[in-house]
């Protein structure tokens, strides 16, 4: 099969692929590969090699979490080449997507990204996290290969009224250990942890959706 072909059935196969709007996916997908294939021989964006691995390891992979998502509001945390963040907003053009990226050259990676595919529910942030300040209120906050569960939460709390009930932090991840899951501290809690089949990836994904509870904490119910 070519790429168009791979890409095609690799998109049937996902999870509710009802999830992801089609039109014109196909051609700005293979372009967004050819541009990291271009920019990784100068910045160094991924360790895989392959337009065929990159399709299956970093867009197949990214675009699994669709269903699971919420939006319109959606931040990608250490978003580095636009992971899950670009293949997102490719495929859902009625999300607003923030990229968080603290790297200068990967930044500007991703403003390359977005002027050449013509994103334009797409903004980058190039800076920390815990500088970064926002007016919009979020409704997913994601992060794919950034920190360990506890590190994700502290830095990105700030990012949303405490208040709000509605927001989910939702951390990709290989396998998640039950040690990482105790970093989670009230009044945040792990809502759910969802295996993911990933197509043309044999290796163990999971998604751990974490919530903010605003009511009184169990103790204080007695």
């Amino acid at each position: 099969m070519n790429l168009v072909e791979q890409l095609e059935q690799g998109l049937s196969e996902l999870n509710n692929p009802a999830s992801i709007q089609k039109q014109d996916i196909q051609g700005r997908v293979i372009q967004y590969l050819r541009l990291i294939e271009k920019w990784n021989k100068r910045y160094n964006l991924t360790a895989i090699k392959t337009i065929e691995g990159m399709l299956y390891q970093h867009i197949m992979d990214s675009l699994s979490v669709t269903a699971h998502l919420q939006g319109p509001q959606i931040v990608d945390i250490g978003s580095g080449a636009g992971l899950p963040g670009i293949p997102l907003a490719i495929a859902r053009p009625d999300w607003q997507i923030v990229l968080v990226e603290s790297n200068q050259k990967k930044a500007a990676f991703l403003q390359q990204v977005k002027i050449e595919l013509g994103l334009v529910n797409v903004s980058i942030a190039s800076v920390r996290v815990e500088s970064l300040m926002l007016n919009d209120r979020i409704n997913t906050i994601i992060s794919r290969a950034y920190a360990n569960l506890g590190i994700f939460v502290k830095t990105t709390c700030h990012l949303v009224s405490a208040d709000d009930a509605q927001c989910r932090w939702i951390a990709m991840k290989g396998s998640c250990s039950e040690q990482e899951l105790k970093e989670v501290e009230t009044p945040f809690y792990v809502e759910n942890k969802i295996s993911l089949t990933v197509p043309g990836v044999m290796a163990k994904r999971e998604l751990i959706i974490i919530a903010r509870s605003t009511g009184p904490s169990v103790s204080d119910r007695g």
